[in-house]
């Protein structure tokens, strides 16, 4: 078996319509099918932020467009390259460094998931539940779901492995797209219309399966552990669902996760051993460094949970109902997207600002990222802007 890098029948159900009463615009989908709205009261108004004090200084250093991003969209690096994609079914990949435009194709349908890469080949799922590869902007091959995907496909070792809506879990050759094998898993009523959690982790595929994370053998998907980060709890259907969400942080073999409105834990991958769990209210994934582990609440409260143990370091409220992206560890900073397009940094150690940034003001689509020295921030509307540090 090949060692993995480190990273990244149809099913019919009754028509119910849902409605999401978060903050930050997550969807639910019954398992084949698409459901999602809103409820609930108004929406908070975003506190007032003050004067912005740059501590640190970053500058733009270039931008340019991709197309509006309606879907669950992770950016992909690897090396100085960022690959992205558009609702609309455009992947392109940029070199980080300038913004120029190495390659870029059309998958020739919307997208609900992507991107996954390994440097060479490029994977995204289309709504008509499709995988579609690339490879150097050419298409290399398209394969059909069985069920929707919000998860990216995960490229390594060779071959292309997907996370399903049904929580089924399948892997594909890279260079022809063969289906090698496919483990079904039973699904809950409801799964998160946004990215799960499907990342590589020594030579075993770990899989955010409802609130578990599960090491699977990447060669035929048998089961080697599961940690579980948060159990169901509630008595609808709502309530019960505790998915795992991206991103996570891993580090020596750790890998720390968020399951949705639940808690936040750490687990040991080599063992398959829960090292600790915590309560927390957040629906976005998690960053880290040696010392601590960030994320956000729904309300937009940002923690910082010690690595060891999961106590809390500390929590701010300066960044209250704006909506934020997973955060991303860049340097001496935290850093998050906002919905109305700001991107902030907060000092690791406290959370103090340290700068904040403005892109076009159609709010932050993705968890920013880092490649080359450069922060890579995609906005709904398709901007995509290049920051580095003066």
């Amino acid at each position: 078996m090949r060692k993995m890098p480190v990273a990244g029948a149809a099913l019919r159900l009754s028509a119910i319509v849902l409605v999401a009463s978060l903050a930050g615009c997550s969807m639910f989908s019954g398992v084949g099918s698409t459901v999602g709205g809103w409820f609930g009261s108004k929406k908070p108004e975003p506190k007032e932020l003050g004067p912005n004090v740059a501590v640190i200084g970053v500058r733009q250093a270039w931008t340019t467009k991709v197309g509006a991003v309606g879907f669950p969209m992770v950016a992909d690096v690897h090396g100085a390259t960022v690959t992205l994609a558009s609702g609309d079914g455009n992947v392109v990949a940029l070199d980080a460094r300038t913004g120029a435009e190495l390659w870029r194709a059309s998958a020739g349908a919307p997208l609900s998931a992507g991107v996954g890469s390994d440097g060479v080949l490029a994977a995204v799922v289309s709504t008509g539940n499709e995988i579609v590869a690339f490879s150097g902007g050419k298409q290399l091959w398209r394969s059909k779901l069985a069920a929707e995907a919000f998860t990216p496909p995960l490229v390594a070792g060779g071959r292309v492995f997907v996370l399903a809506a049904d929580r089924s879990v399948s892997a594909y050759d890279g260079k022809t797209g063969r289906r090698l094998w496919n483990q079904p898993r039973p699904g809950e009523p409801l799964v998160l219309r946004q990215a799960g959690v499907l990342v590589a982790s020594g030579d075993t595929l770990v899989v955010g399966l409802s609130g578990r994370l599960s090491g699977l053998n990447p060669d035929n998907g048998s089961l080697r552990w599961e940690a579980p980060i948060a159990a169901s709890r509630g008595t609808n259907d709502v309530e019960r669902l505790v998915d795992l969400v991206g991103h996570v942080n891993q580090q020596d073999g750790v890998l720390c996760a968020r399951a949705f409105q639940s808690a936040v834990g750490c687990v040991d991958a080599t063992r398959g051993q829960l090292l600790w769990s915590k309560p927390a209210s957040g629906y976005n994934g998690v960053d880290g460094d040696e010392n601590n582990i960030y994320g956000t609440e729904s309300n937009g409260f940002v923690n910082a949970w010690r690595r060891a143990d999961g106590e809390r370091a500390w929590s701010i409220d300066r960044l209250q109902y704006r909506q934020l992206t997973a955060p991303l560890v860049l340097g001496r900073s935290v850093v998050f997207g906002d919905s109305t397009g700001l991107v902030h940094f907060l000092s690791r150690d406290a959370g103090a600002p340290l700068n904040r940034l403005t892109t076009d003001g159609s709010g932050i689509a993705a968890m920013p990222v880092q490649a080359e020295g450069t922060l890579v921030v995609v906005t709904k509307s398709g901007g995509v802007f290049g920051f580095v540090p003066e």
